[in-house]
């Protein structure tokens, strides 16, 4: 047997062998860092950038090592649980920046359209336009490159962690991530002024909503890989706590690439938001619900599943188990829940 040794110099080399072994970029970077025009601008008062965009594998790969280079790191020392934190921040960087720049991009886009309705036909007023659409493609470029970005590295987080990266307090929305988690008032909000796609997914609606106080996470997988089976086109609108069962909930719909909703509570509203928040859920006509025992909460949810007529399925604490058999979900919620 022959073998082969390979000095590698630079990073490019690193990109260079890796690609030798593996096929072309996924297509959500190829089809990210393909220019849109020939020139663009980043900043109003910028010069025209020519330049092509960034290659696509090098900066897939560049994405992956950012990350798991710092588990491999500290794997097996004694701050191996700082790196889950590190790599958290890893992400919100990159989901900050795409931030920045996507609302840099709405900006252009107003600007864009008052230059439009004020357009006296002159010169001066066609070159304005003409500069602004140049930093409008920019920038939108750039927001579609760092969200994939984002969304690569938020994959390898999850990839070495088992739970799935979500931003704080925040919209995190993207035409190319596997798991969308978007605020439920900027859901709400899209669908009535009729925006994109990428902001208001479009879908039949499960509602998924449960205790903190759950351990079973394979009982609720396997009932949603079900309704999955069943819809798979579903979008799931959840409660968006952070710990029990909405947080299983995440972790499946990011395995499964399943848009989650997260509906948080709004604070203003005292005793009353957790019954707001039900109200509203019910209002985007779910066609089916899953609702584990919890709180009260989770009680007035689950009469206005049963009221609504909305084919449902009731789990108890009770049902929770350590075999591999499936507990079949009880149709009537059990008392408390």
């Amino acid at each position: 047997m022959t073998t082969i040794n390979r000095t590698i110099r630079s990073f490019a080399e690193i990109t260079d062998l890796y690609a030798e072994e593996t096929a072309a970029p996924t297509d959500r970077f190829a089809h990210a860092f393909v220019e849109t025009v020939d020139a663009v601008k980043l900043v109003a008062t910028d010069e025209m950038i020519i330049a092509d965009m960034p290659d696509a594998l090098q900066m897939q790969v560049g994405v992956e090592m950012l990350v798991t280079t710092l588990f491999d790191l500290l794997r097996d020392t004694r701050l191996e649980t700082i790196a889950e934190r590190l790599a958290w921040g890893i992400v919100h960087s990159f989901h900050k920046v795409a931030e920045q720049v996507d609302n840099q991009a709405d900006h252009a886009a107003r600007e864009l359209g008052d230059l439009i309705r004020d357009n006296d036909g002159g010169e001066i007023a066609t070159h304005e336009i003409e500069e602004r659409q140049l930093l409008c493609h920019g920038l939108d470029e750039a927001s579609e490159a760092l969200s994939c970005m984002r969304d690569h590295a938020a994959a390898m987080f999850h990839a070495e962690t088992g739970r799935p990266w979500s931003a704080p307090r925040a919209t995190l929305v993207s035409g190319k991530r596997t798991a969308s988690v978007i605020a439920g008032q900027d859901f709400l909000a899209a669908r009535r002024q009729k925006r994109i796609e990428r902001n208001a997914p479009t879908g039949p609606v499960v509602l998924f909503s449960g205790g903190k106080a759950w351990e079973d996470h394979a009982l609720i997988w396997e009932r949603l890989d079900l309704i999955r089976a069943r819809i798979p086109t579903m979008i799931l609108a959840t409660t968006a706590q952070d710990k029990g069962c909405d947080a299983i909930a995440a972790a499946w719909a990011a395995r499964s690439g399943v848009a989650v909703v997260n509906f948080a509570l709004d604070r203003r509203l005292g005793m009353r938001a957790g019954f707001a928040r039900n109200e509203t859920m019910m209002r985007l006509k779910p066609v089916e619900a899953l609702v584990c025992e919890g709180s009260g909460l989770q009680s007035h949810l689950a009469r206005l599943v049963r009221e609504a007529g909305v084919p449902a399925h009731f789990f108890a604490v009770r049902d929770q188990r350590t075999s591999p058999t499936m507990v079949n979900a009880r149709r009537d919620m059990p008392k408390g829940v």
